[in-house]
């Protein structure tokens, strides 16, 4: 596809609408737990309102066909309620800053030991720096917010690490199998809420019935729709617009704007150690981005 500016533009402006709209969903998140939701109704909301949109979708480019039922079935678990309840449990926890700080910022650390212990790859110099910059700012980062926030800080940031690691066997799947959006969407959507929205309803503790009307349209709007498809579809046009890597360098942005977001929503506090932190943590992500084009994008909530 031929580069115009407007196509540029355009594609700039896909990705850094993303970085707002992941930057937000870590604040709406955090708050969810004073709109009296359980994190299970969270789940419930993100698969069951996204599978309404999808359903149609899905009957239409029937993106079940050429895949084998084994990689349904550990597409849809690794993108399931295992892994979104740890992520909406680390927010109990852990500030919304550091939502973005362990999940975003721990998936080069994640991919480089998985294609070491799993498919033999190296990484580069490149790599193994920005790596080695994300692991030491993520220790002092941990350290810094115990001192401000409690001990307790610690369990939500191994919460957001678990959900980062299987976004990272996601990121390497989808690209392993060459999986297109629709396909992704119809496992990670529509079969996990045929899954999860029964056990949901029938066994797992609820606030909906009891949820003011504003905090549960937020929660069911952001939750439901935002990130979850209109974030697909932004990825996808900014990778194609503008590249992966500068698609990624500005995705690297998430973290410091999670951290601001927090500060002036929340009142969320971070320490100077921890804003020396939070700029090599950046660094090292823009330092870890891969010079190539992926076969598939990424979508990160």
């Amino acid at each position: 596809m031929t580069s115009t500016p407007t196509s540029q533009f355009t594609g700039y402006a896909a990705a850094w609408i993303i970085v707002f709209v992941w930057s937000f969903w870590l604040v709406v998140s955090r708050i969810a737990e004073n709109s009296g939701l359980t994190i299970y109704d969270l789940a419930a909301l993100r698969y069951g309102l996204a599978a309404v949109v999808a359903l149609p979708l899905c009957l239409y480019y029937k993106p079940w066909r050429g895949m084998g039922l084994g990689q349904m079935a550990v597409l849809s678990f690794i993108l399931g309620p295992l892994y979104i309840l740890c992520v909406f449990g680390g927010f109990l926890f852990a500030p919304a800053a550091h939502g973005g700080i362990f999940m975003n910022g721990m998936l080069p650390i994640f991919g480089i030991a998985i294609g070491i212990a799993v498919f033999g790859n190296r990484p580069g110099l490149r790599q193994a720096v920005g790596a080695v910059m994300i692991l030491a700012s993520a220790v002092v980062l941990v350290w810094d917010a115990a001192q401000i926030s409690g001990d307790a800080v610690w369990v939500g940031d191994a919460l957001f690490m678990v959900g980062a690691l299987f976004f990272s066997v996601y990121v390497i799947l989808s690209e392993r199998w060459q999986l297109g959006a629709m396909q992704i969407i119809f496992c990670g959507t529509i079969i996990n809420a045929v899954i999860y929205l029964p056990v949901w309803a029938l066994f797992l503790p609820s606030g909906l019935a009891d949820a003011p009307t504003g905090p549960l349209l937020l929660q069911a709007i952001y939750q439901g729709f935002v990130p979850n498809l209109a974030g697909l579809l932004l990825i996808a046009h900014a990778s194609r617009r503008i590249g992966n890597a500068n698609t990624s360098s500005i995705l690297a942005a998430v973290p410091g704007m999670g951290a601001v977001l927090g500060a002036l929503i929340l009142g969320e506090g971070i320490g100077p150690i921890g804003i020396a932190a939070l700029g090599i943590l950046t660094l090292g992500l823009l330092i870890s981005v891969r010079r190539r084009k992926p076969l598939t994008p990424p979508t990160p909530v």
